[in-house]
């Protein structure tokens, strides 16, 4: 699957900051043409952390979404293994400053979905429960998730945001704080006419761009490594809804190659269901 997938790069630094780890060929784990964001603008992005022992500290790895007090919405391939231990995750809220010193979060279960074999073949999402639940503020509040009948165009005010790099190849720098762009969603039936002529229809008997998937991006907007399982919301009716997690791509605002998110409406019975059996 994933050789067929044209990434430039093959090794990519995952975190803003510190040591680089590798990542998958595909995988989009940073802003591309955006700009810095307001504090308290995109109340529920947080940080996904992994420990570093490299640099003795909990790094970045990943974005994610706040949706419930005590639950978080992000990538499976974020996870990278089913069994995942959740006392290895730490999560980071209420600041847009990457590194600013805000006590980090605990994490007492992790759920992948089911489906979830690599990002390419979709069901590209996981629930992290959080060992207490968050008192919200001004700086910390859950998305809406989208409805099952929200239907989002080109025409919708659409945004993504994260601590990744702000181009193919130049990391976020200090101090590193959240940035933002507007996108423009793309159709999946265009989308996957781009992604077939960017693979050189290597692909033809096989749809790449699935129901579960949903693409936004053009060319010097984009997501990009470091973004992976942060939000993709729209403003509908005058609220944000969360209508994507940033999932996979090849490259970053490459010319007709959009970025490919997990559907946020696909999944709306598994996550609402996962909810309520362990909460």
């Amino acid at each position: 699957m994933w050789s067929l997938l044209c990434l430039t790069l093959l090794f990519v630094g995952c975190t803003t900051a510190g040591t680089p780890e590798p990542v998958s060929e595909d995988v989009l784990v940073g802003i591309v043409g955006g700009n810095s964001a307001p504090q308290g603008k995109w109340p529920w992005q947080v940080s996904l952390r992994i420990y570093n022992y490299y640099t003795a500290s909990w790094m970045h790895i990943c974005g994610g979404s706040i949706i419930h007090p005590q639950w978080v919405l992000t990538a499976a391939h974020c996870i990278r293994k089913r069994d995942a231990d959740p006392s290895s995750f730490r999560i980071h809220a209420g600041d847009v400053y990457l590194y600013g010193g805000k006590k980090l979060l605990r994490v007492s279960q992790v759920l992948m979905h089911r489906d979830y074999v690599n990002a390419g073949l979709g069901s590209d999402v996981a629930l992290l429960r959080l060992e207490k639940p968050l008192d919200f503020s001004a700086n910390i509040k859950p998305v809406k998730l989208t409805s099952g009948s929200l239907e989002v165009n080109e025409k919708d005010e659409c945004w993504v945001t994260g601590w990744g790099t702000v181009s193919m190849f130049a990391p976020l720098p200090p101090p590193y704080r959240l940035q933002q762009v507007q996108v423009k969603i793309v159709g999946n039936d265009l989308c996957e006419e781009l992604y077939h002529n960017a693979s050189g229809h290597h692909n033809r008997d096989r749809r790449i761009i699935l129901q579960d998937m949903l693409c936004a991006g053009s060319e010097g907007r984009d997501s990009c490594y470091g973004d992976s399982g942060g939000p993709l919301v729209c403003r509908v009716a005058g609220s944000w809804n969360l209508v994507g997690v940033v999932s996979w791509g090849y490259g970053c605002a490459l010319r007709d190659i959009p970025g490919v998110y997990a559907r946020v409406q696909s999944f709306l019975p598994w996550i609402t269901g996962q909810i309520k059996k362990f909460s």
